[in-house]
């Protein structure tokens, strides 16, 4: 028993795992008990048990399981981390207990599956549950239904999700056991509950008898809305709300809601599959559907009608079927036809759903339009069809088009058009039926109350009842004005039959009863409004009567209403019909004015109103005026007064203070009395008349701003403006306008009719009379304050003068706000009642104006023919359709909404496979959405969401493109269409990375300014997810930064619902981004401001007073005073603290932005560096080490920066907005000079700052970053500071990444960076830093570190090199092998520099290199051997550069030597504090710095003494070359192939410092063929760009004898191409093409050069082809071809490229034949370039033209086959020719045969005929064949400065065939002696004017080489140097360097490898030399 006994002891968890069952079951009781304890659920107790839970529910002991499910239960309910289990412990519930045979068991297990619900776990439970139901035993499929029963019961429908159980069902109803079908039948009776009818589509095929027994227990069910009875956690205040329900006796209003909101929540269509039809469509339906029988065409509509009976449709391209329905439903003849067409498209509607919505504006039309047929099962049909078709789309898209058809005549047409708007806007809420909507709806139906048809009023009735009843009177009534009261009573009628769609009442009974509309129901901003009017009310009733008034403006703004007088008519919201005569009033009689006015006014006034007697006229009106003053409002008769007035005399009073005091008199009536309109009419014209008189104007303007005031602006000012337009008098017309500006700034513009000024305006501008132009262009300037640009576009056809005028104009207005309107608000909204209102009137008048453009109808213009041409198979056609479209919209300018076919047409080419095109697509996209204005609406889903496809391209200016286009479009459309429907959520799902982050980005750029978005937003989220860990890092960028946006409109809730779907392991990850996007999430940006609305001149103001204020209130509040104590704090005690800083300690948390900074910005906080870095070192925050940088560590960084940076500083820097931080370097620069020790004490953190730019993705930002660390490390070095390791390696590391950075600027800046850091921190530390760099995957970085390690070798020395310099050369040896060519060469340059520091210790040091590695090594060091003195000059060059000791670089530059090394000095001294230079260098090697440094005179003199002698050395050999050249000669046979010592020697001649000696020994080399043809690829390249360079230097033909060196090198080019290897040669000439063409420094005569050689090259190879490399020259071609595609050689100025690109191949071609085509052996991808297919091109063009060719072949042929015969003839013919070339008449003649026979027969040769003549004839007619194929070309000959001499001239364009044979050279292509060349020479001096006498003093050259066929240096060396030291003089004061460096400037021309031959004698001084060079040297 002891045994059994001793698990007592254990504790809890150890019992629960104990083997014994007893112990388990003690166990699980105490961890129940344990569990009911625990007090807080996030206790760590709990943690201990998540591994356990499953084992307690799995427990093989019955009798321990029950205990283990009682504990488990206990346990999930209690504990916070359960949550974690939830899979695993269902899935041991559904496999374990569930088929256990106790019944406590399975009831403990549903209780645990329902808590785990509780606990907000319900989808995983659901979805264990499911599992559970394909479970073999019967038991647990029952107990699995049962919990999802009870579970649906307990918490309904919304948290249990019903799709997937429905989904199960029929197959549960199939089951065997009785017991699942029973238990499924309770689940669907319990489903029915919830969702009603929505069931019965998924469950039709079940069992026919199963479905009856349903429907009984169906009936059964009680009608009420069932209720969730439990909630989950976080739902604790509905519970509360349910149980106080549940006590007061179930309520069941408040229930009410909660039902409400459950029942539309399941929607029969989403629990449907979806079914694909259009592959079921039958194979011939198109063709049967324009089938001439009607028989045909309906039996393919009952194919589709069949097909679209399924209830839900797959998404897919159903355009083409549309169509032709569409085209059934207009044109068909058979009525029966046309109805069956209409229900295909009721049916496709229904099923599609929001899918339809792209093409319901294309059916709508066509319905509409068909309404004029009479059959009502055609008209029933039509109704089906477009009701179905409405709820795909917005009332908004279609409205223009029904809005089209209410005009028309038919009868029809217009009641139906009527009926269907009731319907439409009975699913219509008030906020989506605004007022822009209601207004052209409302004027269009009032049209048709007065229609002469009763059908067509009625209809028209019932659609503003219906309208009046869905937006409420508030909103309706504006647009009733006009209306009598028998219609309106009508109007209201109709109104309460009205059945909406949604059931709710939206309050309009309540409306007419309340004057308010119910608040609540209708949107925010008119309850509001509504409240405020009722309390006015109860205040004071007067001022209520005039109320609406405010409101009548709308009409006459927006309406097209003719009628001027009818459109101002007043709102009569809520009033009583007596009070509508309140502005408009009948017209009185004559007899009962007077009897009015008498009654009020004195007898004696009256009478003399028409005295003769001025004075008693006056004495009247001074009366009057008193009357008027005292009469109270309501007894004043203002009608009957002014009629008095405007009695005779009237307004033709003649005595001005008469006119005065009755114009005055009417502006007291007008303010006094209840003014109407009527009594306005009687006084204007007198006003109007009066306006411009001298002495009456001001009080004619006082009358009339009083009228406005009474009657409103609108109706006054265009009553006033058609008077004056309508009299001649131009004082009249100029005042009127001038009254009508400042009217209008004191009014308001709210409720203009803006049409009907413009055009009176245009007459104004067309006046003769210069005021009222002026004045006209005043009124136009206060009314662009408040309609803005829009306005401008309706003058763009005035005169550019006057045009210039409007422009100042407005320019003058730029920026102003519009002022807040003063007058005419008080008395008509009684208090600021429609404040919300008017604002939203102010937004909509921008737009208004769009609207009333004149829009060009273009639909004709689109015709079949262009649509076509737009989608013709020839790239060239579809373009020249795009460009007719682009013509049509830019003369149409603006255009109406309806494009016809053009929307499909322009759709196809989004997708074209020439990206041109698609460019060209996007731009007309563009121009389409400007000239549509916001009517391109309705194209969104048909042309819009293609556009957001095009996103995806690979092509980053198509995706640019794309991009500008959709932003332009949702300019005019908003962003509320493009979110609606499935769209974006189904291009999100696309997994093309460039889609996902251009969208992404997009939406990121858009949401935040919304301030509402559609629900189907939550669509997107899943595929948000997915972004968030899509491979792509751009993407997740992307993702995470549109995150916060999609919260801010979703809500957190709903966002982390979403991630249910996901795996356990992205949950986890996304969830945590929410957590960190939540915390950053932005506020709704607010309504905007009242003062904003009225900005229109630039809507930027009004953004941004909206977007800021918040930020600042957040800022201000909680943030401000945190920085107080600091700062009061960092005053007393930083030691530098600056005066201001001292004042500004008392600040209070409401300062000013402004006065925030004006303190310093860095403060000193005393030691806060130090500590920093103990906390960093202990721990105790995070190390700065991250691949990417982590939200903690920019929280951290703000943390650490909040006590010593100013904080408006430090909310710029951490702004989300790139622009801001680009301020905060700005003020970081501006204060980097004043605040030294604050930047010094905050370093660390700034360099973390900046550490963080890196990584993002602006430029901007980084170059200002750059550019700040500049100036920062020049201020640091002069501060003498020493960077601490803590700053160090924090910041290094991740400057060295951007040194990998594809933009050049940015690599220079951070070298540049790098250098400046070397003095602030000890180089060998640096070098290990740079070290890391090496090891990047960026080869970039990897190629500019290896670089930088070179040059800090080079000025360092080895020392640097860390741990051990062998170390660090065995790493840098590793990278000669690199994939990389740039990072290859890098790393031998550097190690070549290691070399020249370490001399052949290198080699020691590197260790074991691969063969092929070290061959290249040693090949550099030996390119290298040949300017040995290039070293230290290169040294002298770079350490001023990397030691500016305070003083600018360039003065280091130019001071002496001397000077030089004491800056070294300081730059040693500098580094010695921290360097460990000394422990690797022996003693005696060690440099004494201070001995040195004392010593400073004896340096400065012995230093320019080794320069001097240097100098003389080197001159030696220039001035005696002669001896040279001839040594080499003898022995250059016998030496060449072996002597290492030769090969030296040649290699110090050719980089000689005198150019002659270095042409020479070049010539030389490419004598021997052997040698010439080891010249590698790249050394060739390197070869020819330097003796390119050297004859295009213009600094070479300044001298003398310039163009004698020019031709030197001319002749050497042709000696190269000839010699050297054919493949190497041609491969380099095509790389250096390209880099040229590359280079944007790069001269076009250099590449002009290159194509030339190229041309030579192409001349060479008929003979050279064999021995070619085809397949490299081919890749190569491939290479340029693929760098420069077609599109951009054409781009090319010049033309040549492309030429010489084609002639080369076609060249090729012609030679090889078809086989060509088998030589793209080393092309990886060849559909990277268009190269095969231009092959293939050429040679199915060759093959087309073989006739031709034949001929030319025949030639060849011909020679050989019939030789003998030809050859007599030709020989007679050429001798022919001769001889008339030879005769001085028929000169020319003979010349153009021989031309015409030469071009005919080009292999002819005339070489025969030449030889025995003199040279000046063969000269003679090669000039006159050179001559005459110039004239026929057309082209100039480049003049022989540039480079390539006369003599080499290479036929200047290459034609496909050779024309003219090479001028050099025989055409058979015989190898050529030199004399040809000097005697072709001779001529050309001759031409020149130079003297031959010297070339035949000197021996022939050719005696000078060893072979006969030498070439020969055709220039004179003798006369080089008498100009070599001038050359060398101007190059030495461009490069202000000593003569080494010229050295190495001169090999740069020439670096081959080469072997030549001298006298032992030679080669010993030559090495005696180098010892002295050397030992001077040291």
């Amino acid at each position: 028993m002891g045994d059994d006994s001793e698990w007592i002891k254990l504790s809890i968890d150890q019992k629960c795992e104990h083997k014994l069952w007893k112990a388990r079951v003690n166990g699980y009781e105490e961890a129940l008990k344990l569990f009911q304890k625990i007090e807080d659920e996030k206790s760590p107790e709990w943690s201990k048990y998540l591994g356990l839970i499953k084992k307690f529910v799995t427990d093989s002991n019955a009798v321990a399981q029950l205990k283990g499910l009682e504990a488990a239960l206990a346990y999930v309910e209690n504990a916070h981390v359960a949550g974690k289990t939830t899979g695993e412990v269902i899935s041991g519930v559904v496999n374990k207990v569930f088929n256990q045979p106790k019944a406590r068991a399975k009831e403990l297990g549903i209780d645990i599956c329902l808590m785990y619900i509780e606990i907000e776990k319900g989808e995983p439970v659901q979805e264990e549950l499911l599992k559970g139901l394909d479970n073999k035993n019967p038991k647990i499929i029952v107990a699995c239904i049962e919990t999802l029963r009870k579970a649906l019961s307990e918490f309904g429908s919304k948290i249990i999700s019903l799709k997937p159980i429905i989904k199960v069902l029929p197959k549960l109803f199939e089951s065997r056991e009785k017991a699942v079908r029973d238990e499924a039948k309770l689940l669907a009776v319990e489903i029915y509950r919830w969702i009603r009818d929505a069931l019965r589509p998924p469950l039709q095929n079940i069992n026919s008898v199963q479905l009856k027994e349903l429907e009984e227990e169906w009936v059964k069910l009680p009608p009420a809305a069932p209720k969730q009875t439990r909630f989950l956690r976080s739902q604790q205040e509905l519970k509360a709300k349910f149980e106080q329900q549940q006590a007061a006796g179930g309520d069941a209003d408040g229930g009410g809601d909660d039902g409400d909101e459950v029942v539309p929540q399941v929607d029969a269509y989403e629990l449907l599959e979806a079914v694909e039809i259009l592959s079921k469509l039958p194979k011939d339906f198109y063709d049967k559907i324009e089938a001439k029988k009607w028989q045909e065409r309906k039996e393919a509509l009952e194919a589709v009608e069949m097909l679209v009976k399924n209830p839900k449709l797959e998404a897919g391209d159903y355009a083409d079927m549309v169509k032709v329905l569409k085209k059934v439903v207009g044109k068909d003849t058979n009525v029966m036809l046309v109805a069956l067409a209409a229900k295909c498209l009721a049916g496709l509607a229904t099923g599609l759903r929001k899918k339809f919505g792209q093409y319901a504006g294309q059916v709508v039309p066509t319905i509409l339009e068909k309404f004029k047929e009479k059959k009502p099962q055609v008209v029933q049909a039509l109704q089906e069809a477009i009701d179905a078709i409405f709820l795909t789309t917005t009332l908004q898209n279609i409205s223009e088009d029904i809005l089209a058809v209410m005009d028309n005549k038919n009868p029809t047409i217009k009641q139906q058009t009527s009926l269907f708007i009731a319907r439409s806007f009975r699913h219509c809420t008030p906020s989506s039926l605004p007022k822009s909507l209601l207004k052209p709806f409302c004027a269009a139906l009032l049209k048709h109350i007065n229609d002469s048809a009763p059908e067509v009023r009625d209809a028209a009735f019932e659609a503003l009842g219906t309208a009046l009843k869905v937006a409420g009177e508030k909103a309706v009534n504006p647009f009733l004005a006009d209306v009598d009261k028998l219609k309106l009573d009508r109007i209201k009628e109709c109104a309460e039959k009205v059945e909406l769609a949604y059931g709710k009442n939206t309050g309009g009974a309540a409306d007419k009863k309340e004057c308010r509309p119910a608040a609540g129901k209708t949107p925010v901003l008119s309850g509001a409004a509504g409240d405020k009017d009722t309390k006015d009310t109860s205040a004071k009733s007067g001022p209520l009567k005039k109320a609406p008034a405010a409101k009548s403006g709308g009409p006459p703004k927006k309406g097209k209403t003719a009628a001027a007088a009818g459109a101002g008519g007043a709102g009569t919201k809520g009033k009583k019909g007596s009070e509508t005569k309140e502005i408009f009033e009948p017209e009185l009689s004559i007899e009962v004015c007077e009897e009015r006015a008498s009654a009020v006014l004195p007898a004696s006034c009256i009478q003399q109103l028409d005295s003769g007697n001025w004075k008693e006229r006056l004495a009247c009106m001074e009366e009057f005026q008193k009357a008027v003053e005292l009469m109270e409002r309501s007894e004043m008769p203002c009608q009957a007064l002014v009629r008095m007035l405007a009695k005779k005399p009237g307004w033709k009073e003649t005595n001005f203070q008469v006119m005065q005091m009755k114009l005055h008199i009417v502006a007291l009536i007008a303010q006094k009395g209840n003014f109407s309109k009527t009594s306005a009419q009687i006084v204007l014209d007198g006003l109007v008349d009066k306006i411009g008189d001298v002495k009456c104007g001001s009080n004619a303007k006082e009358a009339m701003t009083a009228i406005a005031e009474a009657c409103l602006l609108p109706w006054t000012a265009e009553q006033v403006m058609s008077m004056a337009f309508s009299q001649k008098n131009p004082k009249n017309q100029s005042e009127t306008l001038n009254w009508l500006s400042n009217a209008i700034k004191e009014f308001g513009f709210s409720g203009l009719n803006v049409k009907a000024f413009i055009s009176n305006v245009k007459t104004a501008l067309a006046a003769t009379n210069p005021a009222v132009r002026t004045a006209a262009i005043t009124l136009l300037g206060v009314m662009y304050l408040y309609v803005g640009p829009p306005l401008r576009m309706f003058f763009e056809d005035e005169k550019p003068a006057l045009l210039s005028q409007i422009d100042a104009e407005f320019e003058k207005m730029q920026g102003q706000t519009a002022p807040a309107p003063t007058r005419g608000t008080s008395r008509h909204s009684g208090g600021s009642g429609d404040d919300g209102e008017e604002r939203d009137e102010q937004e909509d008048i921008g737009n208004d104006v769009v609207d009333l453009l004149p829009r060009t109808e273009i639909s004709d213009k689109i015709t079949a023919e262009l649509v076509s041409k737009i989608g013709d198979k020839n790239w060239k056609i579809r373009k020249e359709g795009l460009d007719e479209v682009t013509s049509i919209i830019n003369d149409a300018k603006f255009i109406q909404p309806n494009i016809g076919e053009l929307s499909a047409a322009l759709k196809c080419r989004l997708n074209d496979s020439n990206k041109i095109l698609v460019q060209q697509t996007l731009s007309i996209l563009q121009q389409l959405a400007m000239a549509m204005g916001p009517n391109i609406r309705q194209h969104v889903k048909n042309l819009g969401v293609p556009i957001i496809t095009v996103l995806g391209d690979s092509k980053n200016n198509v995706r640019a493109a794309a991009l500008a286009t959709v932003n332009a479009w949702t300019e005019q459309t908003g962003m509320k269409e493009w979110l609606e429907g499935e769209d974006l959520s189904e291009e999100l799902k696309k997994e093309n990375p460039f889609l996902r982050q251009e969208l992404l980005g997009w939406l990121a750029d858009k949401l935040p300014t919304l301030r509402s978005v559609p629900s189907d937003l939550l669509l997107c989220v899943p595929h948000l997810y997915s972004c968030l860990e899509d491979r792509n890092g751009d993407v997740r960028k992307k993702a995470q930064d549109a995150l916060p946006f999609f919260m801010m409109h979703l809500g957190f809730e709903k966002m982390a619902k979403a991630t249910g779907k996901l795996k356990p392991t992205s949950k986890d990850q996304v969830l945590a981004m929410l957590e960190k996007a939540k915390a950053i999430m932005p506020a709704k940006p607010a309504a905007p401001v009242k003062a904003s609305s009225r900005v229109v001149g630039g809507a930027a103001p009004a953004k941004f007073q909206t977007a800021s204020a918040p930020a600042e209130d957040s800022g201000s509040s909680t943030m401000e005073p945190k920085p107080d104590p600091k700062k009061a704090k960092a005053g007393g005690a930083a030691s530098k603290a600056k005066g201001a800083q001292g004042k500004k300690v008392p600040s209070k948390p409401n300062l000013k932005e402004d006065d925030d900074k004006s303190g310093p910005i860095f403060i000193i906080v005393p030691n806060g560096k130090e500590q920093r870095m103990k906390d960093e070192k202990g721990l105790k925050v995070l190390k700065w080490n991250f691949t990417t940088p982590r939200d903690e560590y920019i929280e951290q960084l703000k943390t650490q920066m909040s006590s010593c940076v100013a904080r408006w500083v430090q909310d710029e820097m951490f702004h989300t907005d790139f622009q801001h931080h680009n301020k905060a370097l700005a003020a970081m620069v501006e204060h980097l000079e004043s605040e030294k020790d604050g930047v010094i004490s905050c370093l660390d953190l700034i360099l973390k700052w900046l550490t963080l730019r890196f990584f993002d993705t602006n430029t901007s930002v980084l170059m200002k970053a750059l550019e700040y660390l500049k100036l920062l490390f020049t201020l640091l070095s002069q501060e003498e500071y020493h960077l601490t390791e803590n700053e160090a390696s924090s910041f290094i590391p991740y400057l060295i990444l951007k040194v990998g950075e594809p933009k050049d600027v940015v690599r220079k800046d951070v070298r540049a960076i790098l250098n400046r850091m070397c003095l602030i921190y000890p180089a060998s530390k640096m070098f290990t830093f740079i070290m890391e760099g090496t090891k990047s995957k960026n080869s970039k970085q990897r190629a500019e570190c290896l670089e930088e390690l070179g040059c800090l070798v080079e000025s360092y020395g080895m020392n640097v090199c860390q741990p051990t310099p062998g170390k660090a050369l065995k790493e840098m040896a590793i990278h000669i092998g690199d994939r990389d060519n740039t990072v290859r060469n890098a790393a031998l340059n550097t190690i070549v520099t290691v070399y020249n520091v370490h001399g052949d210790q290198v080699f020691k040091l590197i260790g074991n290199l691969s063969e092929k590695d070290m061959s290249m090594l040693e090949e550099r060091i030996k390119r290298a051997a040949k300017r040995p003195a290039a070293a230290p000059a290169r040294q002298a060059e770079e350490k001023p550069q990397r030691a500016p000791s305070t003083n600018a670089n360039a003065s280091v530059l130019r001071k002496g030597p001397a000077e030089d090394m004491s800056s070294k000095l300081n730059q040693a001294r500098n580094t010695s504090g921290h360097s460990e230079i000394t422990h690797t260098v022996p003693r005696e090697f060690q440099l004494d710095l201070d001995e040195i440094e004392n010593d400073n005179g004896t340096v400065r003199c012995e230093m320019p003494a080794l320069v001097q002698h240097k100098l003389d050395d080197i001159f030696e050999p220039v001035l005696i070359p002669e001896p040279k050249i001839r040594a080499v000669s003898p022995h250059f046979d016998d030496m060449h192939s072996n002597t290492a010592s030769t090969i030296n020697f040649v290699i110090s001649q050719v980089a000689s410092g005198d150019i002659n000696t270095s042409i020479q020994a070049l010539a030389q080399l490419f004598q021997m063929e052997s040698l010439a043809r080891e010249a590698s690829t790249g050394v060739l390249k390197d070869l020819m760009h330097g003796l390119i360079t050297l004859m295009l230097d213009s600094r070479v033909e300044d001298l003398e004898e310039g163009q004698q060196v020019i031709r030197s090198v001319n002749l050497l080019v042709v000696k190269v191409l000839e010699k050297s290897d054919q493949t190497n040669i041609l491969s380099a000439l095509l790389v250096l093409l390209q880099d040229s063409l590359l280079a944007t420094a790069s001269s076009p005569k250099f590449s002009e050069l290159v194509m030339k050689c190229l041309w030579r090259m192409v001349r060479l190879l008929p003979e050279t082809i064999n021995s070619i490399n085809l397949d490299r020259i081919l890749l190569d071609i491939h290479i340029f071809m693929k760098v420069f595609p077609k599109e951009k050689l054409k781009q090319c100025k010049s033309e040549f490229p492309i030429r010489t690109l084609k002639t080369l191949l076609h060249t090729l071609c012609k030679l090889k034949g078809p086989k060509i085509l088998d030589h793209l052996t080393m092309i990886e991808n060849k559909n990277e370039s268009e190269l095969e297919a231009h092959l293939c091109r050429v040679m199915k063009h060759s093959m087309d033209q073989i006739g031709s060719k034949t001929d030319k072949e025949t030639e060849k042929g011909a020679s050989r086959i019939d030789e003998k015969s030809s050859k007599a003839k030709v020989n007679d013919f050429l001798a022919e020719i001769f001889k008339k070339i030879g005769s001085k008449e028929n000169t020319k003649e003979g010349l153009a045969e021989l031309y015409e026979y030469k071009k005919k027969y080009s292999d002819a040769d005339i070489e025969p005929f030449l030889k025995n003549s003199s040279q000046f004839f063969q000269s003679y007619v090669e000039r006159g064949l050179r001559h005459i194929e110039m004239e026929k070309e057309g082209k100039g000959r480049i003049p022989s400065s540039t480079g390539i001499s006369p003599q080499t001239e290479l036929t200047c364009v290459p034609t496909s065939t050779n024309t003219v044979s090479s001028s050099i050279g025989n055409t058979n292509g015989e190898e050529v002696g030199p004399s040809v060349y000097l005697e072709r020479l001779k001529i050309l001096r001759q031409r020149c004017g130079l003297d031959n006498a010297k070339q035949e003093d000197r021996p022939p050259l050719t005696s000078l080489l060893s072979k006969p066929a030498a070439p020969t240096v055709a220039s004179s060396t003798d006369m080089l140097h008498s100009k070599l030291s001038q050359l060398r003089e101007s190059r030495e004061h461009y490069q202000h360097l000593d003569l080494d460096s010229n050295q190495t400037h001169s090999s740069g021309i020439g670096t081959t490898t080469s072997s030549s031959s001298s006298t032992a004698a030679n080669i010993d001084d030559l090495k005696k030399r180098l010892e002295r060079i050397k030992s001077s040297r040291k």
